[in-house]
């Protein structure tokens, strides 16, 4: 599978036209003068990008080439109590990466490029106020011992985002400046322009991690495993809050003895500093039929590692999906396997959260 030399490469941008009547709007546009302009009726309804099954195997340079430009029309808040308190209005929607697994791709056709909200003030005002009716939070818990933790970053990865347009910056600024509340976001992609962002504490960046074998099969293409964990100590020093994501766990003959080499690595690259706030996610992989059929399209390889019905067993989601998750019992086992060997082998990393 050939993967693309550049990560994007914007050739058409797809836009309601609301959006050039935000600042954010006529700043991309300004960026890609060049790029084919098609006004939509909405960032959900684009006959080209929906139904895409059929362009599966052009995915990836659908991914680079194209941008939705849209109108965030709902700004509420959700309760999440797993990796954040509240889950934020997203200022995105998809990616330009093709994880083999990823969740997100369904809702836009498969392929399902970036798509930019670019009423980022409201989204940024709304979350203010929704933080200021929240107090202090009452008692240090699971997701942070200080403060109320929005998840920012859903649907979409913001590293990527930051190419594009400074809505992650302006995300950042704000949680900089929120004296009880606290950004998060999960990323498969090293971008140093973030560095400078000066976060002061206030934005938790969650680095996904896992075998380097398998990463080069399942995450497509993102930044290498080595690449990933040597940014942790310069976000760090950058004044994020750095975690690890050690997700999806994937399980095929031998993975348990794969991590041990993942986990001697962190302990060897990271910095005392980085090691004193390290703490982790465990999530093991959840997929579903749909996309399977998808998969087989563009990269069967990967579904020889993602579609193991013998060890999976359905579950509907509360979205309504029909989800394949390992099977309740067998599951229980390797999860308990598993967070023995990062308190053998990280003593220091926490575990926040375990699916």
């Amino acid at each position: 599978m050939a993967l693309p030399k550049q990560l994007i490469d914007i050739e058409r941008i797809y836009l309601e036209p609301a959006a050039e009547t935000y600042a954010r709007g006529q700043e991309i546009l300004a960026k890609y003068p060049q790029a084919e302009r098609t006004y939509v009726e909405s960032h959900w309804k684009i006959p080209s990008l929906h139904g895409n099954e059929g362009n599966a195997e052009d995915w990836l340079r659908i991914k680079r080439s194209s941008l939705v430009l849209g109108v965030k029309k709902g700004l509420t808040m959700r309760p999440n109590g797993r990796s954040a308190h509240f889950i934020a209005p997203s200022t995105s929607n998809g990616c330009a990466m093709a994880c083999a697994y990823c969740y997100v791709p369904r809702r836009k056709g498969y392929a399902n490029p970036i798509s930019i909200f670019v009423n980022i003030e409201e989204a940024c005002a709304a979350i203010a106020r929704h933080a200021g009716r929240q107090g202090i939070l009452p008692a240090p818990d699971q997701i942070d011992p200080q403060h109320w933790v929005y998840d920012i970053g859903e649907n979409g990865d913001l590293s990527v985002d930051a190419s594009i347009c400074d809505n992650v910056r302006d995300l950042v600024g704000l949680f900089r400046r929120l004296p009880n509340a606290k950004g998060s976001f999960a990323t498969k992609y090293v971008n140093r322009d973030l560095l400078s962002y000066d976060p002061q504490g206030k934005t938790r960046i969650r680095f996904s991690l896992m075998p380097a074998k398998i990463a080069k099969v399942v995450d497509v293409p993102t930044s290498s495993i080595s690449e990933r964990i040597a940014a942790v100590n310069d976000f760090v020093r950058a004044g994020y809050e750095v975690h690890l994501n050690f997700s999806p766990i994937i399980v095929y003959e031998g993975w348990e003895q794969d991590y041990q080499p993942l986990f001697e690595q962190i302990d060897h690259v990271l910095s005392p500093k980085a090691k004193e706030q390290l703490r982790a996610e465990i999530i093991f992989l959840t997929h579903n039929e749909q996309l399977h059929e998808v998969n087989l399209r563009w990269h069967p390889k990967a579904e020889e590692y993602l579609w193991r019905p013998d060890l999976q067993q359905v579950k509907r989601s509360e979205g309504g999906m029909l989800n394949l998750r390992y099977k309740v019992g067998w599951k229980q086992k390797w999860l308990t396997r598993f967070q023995d060997l990062l308190a053998d082998k990280l003593p220091y990393c926490g575990v926040r959260y375990a699916f």
